[in-house]
């Protein structure tokens, strides 16, 4: 009489069913991410327009007499902000759209996980992509503005800073997405964040710095040394503090996002 054995399911040294760890959610998320034509393109649109951008602003000679040759080189940078964060909604309602999340939280089933290696992904593309547009954004500026005319501004640290705003504003579309899981619903308050505090400030009065000085697109102005950046429109807070309010809320807006994704359904 012989006996079958069966294999039990690998364990974990908490003894736990064995999940895929981080470094394989990460790779599921590259996978997906790079087989997506609509992902892809929107990040190259990101990077292109900041360029195209620099090229248009320093040949129509629009830039004002005291701006800067970085922040007229970074004109579009405010348009390639609103793109990174589809990026971002496109990261996680791509996925809620297709029906594809389902899939995704069964192959790993820890939910924060799954949150977590998206942000990292996006962390890592966008930044790279912001710093590298933004740079040669910066030198093409320079060498159609070569006659001196405008002061250069601090590309550094300056240039880091606004590559971290894109990985920011990306961060800020994944949160979005996450807790509305419709891509149309989160593009659009995005974008709205990213607009709305502006266009509306001069109904607020003496709100206006502070409410518009919160957004992204004031941290940009400021990072990007515009002349537009004045402390009636945008504040009095430096460029590197309204970078890190941002981050506050955005880190706090994926926590929330975290929590949701954990006990709720898919």
């Amino acid at each position: 009489m012989t006996t079958t054995a069966t294999k039990s399911p690998t364990k974990t040294p908490t003894g736990d069913p064995a999940v895929p760890g981080f470094r394989e959610a990460l790779a599921f998320e590259w996978t997906k991410f790079t087989s997506l034509r609509s992902t892809r393109w929107t990040l190259l649109t990101t990077g292109l327009l900041t360029v195209v951008g620099a090229v248009f602003v320093g040949l129509s000679g629009s830039l004002q007499p005291d701006d800067t040759v970085l922040g007229g080189s970074l004109t579009l940078s405010v348009v390639s902000l609103m793109v990174a964060g589809t990026v971002g909604t496109l990261t996680v309602c791509g996925e809620y759209a297709s029906g594809t999340i389902t899939a995704t939280l069964t192959a790993v089933p820890r939910r924060g996980r799954v949150l977590a290696a998206k942000a990292t992904l996006l962390v890592c593309l966008l930044y790279v992509t912001g710093l590298v547009s933004c740079t040669v954004a910066y030198l093409l500026g320079g060498a159609v503005l070569e006659d001196g005319r405008y002061a250069q501004g601090e590309p550094l640290p300056a240039l880091f800073g606004i590559a971290g705003l894109f990985a920011l504003v990306g961060l800020l579309g994944l949160a979005v997405g996450a807790l509305l899981k419709h891509t149309a619903g989160a593009v659009v308050t995005v974008v709205g964040v990213l607009l709305l505090p502006s266009l509306f400030g001069p109904l607020l009065g003496d709100l206006r710095r502070w409410v518009a000085g919160a957004t992204p697109t004031a941290a940009l102005e400021k990072l990007t040394q515009t002349s537009d950046a004045s402390a009636e429109t945008v504040g009095s807070l430096g460029a590197w503090p309204s970078l890190g309010v941002v981050a506050a809320y955005t880190l706090l807006l994926l926590v929330t996002a975290w929590r949701r994704l954990r006990l709720r359904d898919a």
